[in-house]
C-alpha cells in the first residue's frame, strides 16, 4: 500500500510539474505575441489594381514595400481586390498605398469607403502610375494632387529637392541625378506642398514650361496625402535613395510613423 501511495504522489508530482511547463510555454507564447504587437509601427495597404496600363515594375514595388515593412516593424499587406476597400476592412490600416495603379479602380461603394477613411485621419501614398488612376473621380484627383497627361521616353533628368526637412526628401541631395519615367500632368492641386521638382533642361520631353512638380505632400479632407511620380523601373525600387524616398512619405502619411487610434 505505501508503495501504491508512493506512487501515486510521483505521479500527481509529474503532472503538476508538467501542468507548470505548460503554463509557462503559454505565458512566454502570449508574451512574445504581445511584445510584437507593441513594437509593431502601425500598417499598410499596397494595392495594384490596374484598369488601365500595366507596370511590370509592381512586383518589384511590392517586394520592396514589404522588406521595408519588415526593416521598419511595420505590417505590410498587399492587393488587387478593389473588394477590399470597405469600412471594416480599412480599419486595419493607417495607411492605403496605390502603386502604380492605373484606370478606373472603384466602383461607387469602394470610392466612398476610400473617402471616409481619408476623413476619419487616416493616410494615402500614390506611387507613380497613382496618378494615371480615377479621371472622372475629382475628390481623388485632388488628393493624389495632379493627373498624369503623358510621358516622354526613359531617360536621366535632375531632380530637384526642395525641402530637406521632409523625412521623404530628408536625405536626398539639393540635386538628385537619376533614370526613370517622368510624368507630364493637367490639374495639378496648388494646395499640395512640393517636395521635387524636375530640371526641364537636365531631359528631353518636359511639358511644364520651367516649374514641374515631381513628388508632394499635403493634408487632405481630414487625412494626409504624400505621391510620388518616381517608381516606373524595376531597378528603382532597390535604389536606396528611392526607397527612403518612399519610408519617409510612408511616415508621412500614417501621421509620422504613430499608431492610429483604431
Amino acid at each position: 500500500m505505501k508503495s501504491f501511495q508512493k506512487f501515486k504522489n510521483k505521479q500527481k508530482m509529474f503532472i503538476n510539474i508538467k501542468f507548470r511547463v505548460f503554463l509557462i510555454l503559454v505565458l512566454t507564447i502570449n508574451t512574445f505575441f504581445s511584445c510584437s504587437a507593441q513594437n509593431s509601427e502601425g500598417a499598410i495597404l499596397v494595392f495594384s489594381k490596374t484598369a488601365g496600363w500595366y507596370h511590370e515594375s509592381i512586383p518589384a514595388g511590392n517586394a520592396a514595400l514589404i522588406k521595408l515593412g519588415q526593416e521598419n516593424n511595420i505590417k505590410v499587406d498587399t492587393t488587387t481586390n478593389a473588394e477590399f476597400f470597405t469600412e471594416k476592412k480599412l480599419k486595419n490600416y493607417d495607411a492605403v498605398i496605390f502603386l502604380s495603379t492605373t484606370g478606373d479602380v472603384f466602383n461607387d461603394k469602394q470610392k466612398k469607403a476610400l473617402k471616409r477613411y481619408i476623413q476619419a485621419g487616416n493616410g494615402f501614398v500614390g506611387i507613380h502610375g497613382a496618378s494615371d488612376t480615377e479621371h472622372n473621380w475629382p475628390w481623388y484627383g485632388k488628393m493624389v494632387g495632379a493627373y498624369f497627361e503623358n510621358h516622354p521616353e526613359v531617360q536621366e533628368a535632375v531632380l530637384v529637392n526642395h525641402n530637406q526637412d521632409h523625412p521623404s526628401t530628408a536625405h536626398l541631395p539639393k540635386k538628385w541625378r537619376r533614370t526613370d519615367e517622368y510624368y507630364n500632368f493637367y490639374n495639378l492641386n496648388p494646395e499640395v506642398n512640393v517636395l521635387l521638382t524636375i530640371d526641364e533642361d537636365s531631359y528631353q520631353g518636359g511639358a511644364h514650361q520651367g516649374y514641374h512638380p515631381m513628388a508632394w505632400y499635403h493634408e487632405y479632407d481630414g487625412g494626409r496625402a504624400f505621391y510620388t511620380a518616381l517608381g516606373h523601373l524595376n531597378e528603382n525600387f532597390s535604389d536606396p535613395f528611392f526607397l527612403q524616398h518612399l519610408l519617409g512619405g510612408i511616415h508621412y502619411a500614417m501621421g509620422e510613423g504613430e499608431k492610429s487610434k483604431r
